[in-house]
This record gives C-alpha cells, structure tokens and sequence, in this order.
C-alpha cells in the first residue's frame, strides 16, 4: 500500500505540467467550441466571454499561483479575477446554487438491532417538508457510549433512487438483489458505510431528497421498475427546484448540511468528516465548502473541472444535481471542492473514469493544489490516481480509510485540529 502523499501518487498518472489538460489558474484562456453541441458548438465560446464563466480564482493577482515542484508546476498565472477558494466563494455559491436552511426536527429512533460485528440504529427526523428522512447509525459493537470519530457516508447517485442510504449499508433484512447487484459493480460487493464502522467510527448513511424514504411517489413501481421512471423524473424536479429560487443541488446539500449537524449532536460522536463516491462525491464536495465544520472531505470519482466535461461531450451522463444554474458564473467544481481549505481533503481520481475525462481530472488535481497552496496548507490536500473506473473498490475503500482515521481519531486524547 502506498503512503498518503499530499500529491499525486507514485506510479500514478502525473497532471501534465503545461497544455490544455494542465488546468488552474493561469492555463485556461477562454472556452472553445463544444463537441456535445453539434451545429451550435460556438455557444460555448459565445457564453464563455458574454459571462466570464469559470473566472481565474487567486489570492493575490500573479501571486501563489506555480508550486516550487511537483506535477501541477508550470508557468504563473496571471491576474486573479475573483478570490480564493475559501469562506467567501462559498458563501456566493451558497446564494447563488439556493442552499437551503433546514434542520434535523424531532429526531426519533425507529429501531436498533445488531449484525456483523455492528451496533445499528434507523433513525428518522423531518426537515420541513416531504416524507421524513430515514437514517443508519452504525457503531463499533461493544463501543457503549465512548465517543467516535463521526462520517458522513453519502450515498451514491447511480441511477438507483429506489434505494439511498441501503446502496452503501445493510438494513436487519440484508440488501435487495438491485442493491447487491449495483454493490458488486461499483463498491467491490461491499457495504462501505459499514465496512467504515467497523474501524471505530460512528458512520450516518441517510436518504437525501428524492431517495429511498425520500423519494417521490411515481405510480406503484418498485425496485428497477421505479428507477426507470425516476430518470426522467429528475428533470420535472429539478425544473421545480430552479422556479422555486434553488437548485436540486441546492436542496441536497441542504439535507446534507443537516445531517452532519444531526450527527454532531450526537453526545458518542466526536470530529465529523463525510466520505461518498460519485453524486455522494459531490455531495461530500459541496458539505465540506458549506460547512465549516466538517473537519475531513474525501471525494471519489466525481471531481473534474466542467471545461473537460463540456469539451468532450460528457454533460448527458450525469444528474441535474451537478449542474446547479449559476456556479459556472462564479467558479469550476475544483474552486469549490477547495473550499474546505486548510482542512484536509482527499480526491480519489480513477484513471479510466467511463464518465469524467482525465483530462478534467488532471486540471481538477492542479487547480485543487494552488488553491491549497495560496490557502498555506499544501499538506492539506490529498490527490490520488488510481487504477480504477468510476468506482469505489476495496482499493480505494482502504486508502480512504486509512484517510479519515489519520485525520479524524483522535490521538493522545486531541483531535487533530
């Protein structure tokens, strides 16, 4: 097993140091035309100069922008056009995507049980509106009441919405065939969520709007029968989301935001830090940036920057929850995931993604390390190119453990913060 290195790991793909794919501060000049748009390609261009979309985000204009070494080194760029990746970019994506204010309200223990070397709750509680949210809380068995490091374990997007928070935990009556089959394609066969636990953390997989106990009635379709309908589905929500002044991104990281406040509450739970791949890769991006709290963010296989994804056609592969109207005005997905600077960050890249390009990938990796760099916490940043698809193996799952417990357990009776 290789060391946590805050850079790009050896035998991994190295960001380019100069070129298209190098991204950050500094190479980027404008958007060219895209290939997803067909005859209309130049829309990009256009759009690109009207709005000044993904502007050049830096501490000091020509200042902080080249690393002394390592792969992301190249030439410096040039004046900064908005401020660092930090509180005040997060505070404007914050009003600009919608984040809603919600709270976990009246929260209640549904049931408890125990399995597999877990102590296991379902916890449930309201956030103002719609079906209440159903939660896992897993623990250590025998851990009693001894105070935990906590994880947000975010569940993936995957086109399953019939299933949340079971995609990565197991209910008393063991996954659904769906779940198993999803779980064996894109997490190793593993319920990470309780794989994580089992190390000695308090772990809170819950639903989020419009999965599992949050999800919409569509008929009385179940299983994969509903999740062919809640594809398209997603758009009428999203459509609703962006009328009512947020963003179906916007309302997630919301019901995320309470969540993790949900498990800080908690009086066995000590230092919170989140963790989920894909769609809960974002969504752990997007809870580190807002959420000044979180004290570790690990993203798997979600981070590129948007130039790369509308260059080479990528856009129709992912959720509405990615393209939040108005972000790309204010910054790229990098700028935000950097956000949560100086706390410690991970990104898990993998370098045969089927639905990111490395090369947004490896502009992501760049443009991450400056901003960590202008932020004085170059060590804060943890960047890994795996051998890997999009996907969140037993691989990964260790390297990201090992992560989270560096950063959140505490030693010699002191968190690390």
């Amino acid at each position: 097993m290789q060391s946590d290195a805050p850079r790009t790991t050896p035998g991994s793909s190295a960001p380019p140091r100069s070129g298209a794919g190098a991204g950050g501060p500094g190479s980027f000049t404008g958007l060219g035309p895209s290939s997803g748009l067909g005859p209309f390609a130049g829309l990009a261009a256009l759009a690109g100069r009207q709005f000044g979309l993904f502007p050049e985000l830096g501490s000091e204009p020509g200042r902080g922008a080249r690393p002394e070494s390592g792969p992301a080194a190249g030439p410096a760029a040039g004046p900064a056009a908005g401020p660092a990746a930090g509180p005040e970019l997060a505070k404007a994506v914050r009003e600009a995507i919608g984040v809603l204010d919600l709270s976990a309200a009246g929260v209640r223990t549904e049931r408890a049980w125990a399995a597999d070397g877990l102590a296991c709750e379902e916890v449930s509680w309201d956030v103002g509106f719609g079906p209440r949210t159903h939660a896992y809380v897993l623990r250590p068995a025998g851990a009693g009441d001894a105070v935990l490091p906590g994880v947000v374990a975010l569940h993936c997007h995957a086109g399953m919405k019939w299933a949340g928070k079971e995609k990565i935990a197991d209910p008393p009556q063991g996954p659904a065939p769906e779940v198993v089959r999803l779980r064996e394609g894109i997490y190793d066969g593993l319920a990470w969520a309780g794989e994580l636990a089992r190390r000695g953390f308090t772990v809170l997989a819950h639903d989020v709007f419009t999965w599992g106990s949050r999800r919409f009635p569509l008929g009385d379709a179940r299983g994969d029968a509903y999740d062919e309908a809640a594809g398209p589905h997603e758009q009428v929500v999203a459509k609703h989301c962006t009328v009512l002044g947020t963003s179906y991104a916007g309302v997630v990281a919301g019901e995320d935001l309470a969540a993790a406040a949900y498990l800080r509450s908690r009086p066995d739970t000590g230092p919170v830090g989140c963790a989920g791949l894909s769609g809960g890769g974002l969504r752990a991006a997007m809870l580190g940036a807002f959420d000044p709290q979180v004290a570790a963010v690990a993203s798997v296989a979600m981070i590129s920057s948007y130039r790369d994804l509308l260059d080479e056609g990528y856009l129709a592969r992912h959720t509405w929850m990615l393209y939040p109207p108005g972000l790309s005005r204010l910054c790229d997905l990098p700028d935000l995931a950097a956000c949560a600077a100086p706390r410690p960050l991970l990104v898990w890249y993998g370098e045969h993604d089927e639905i990111l390009p490395l090369s947004g990938m490896r502009r992501a990796h760049a443009m991450i390390e400056r901003h960590y760099g202008h932020r004085h916490a170059p060590g804060g940043y943890t960047g890994i190119f795996g051998d890997a698809g999009h996907s969140f193996g037993r691989q990964a799952q260790e390297r990201v453990f090992r992560w989270l417990a560096r950063h959140l357990i505490m030693e010699e009776g002191t968190a690390w913060r």
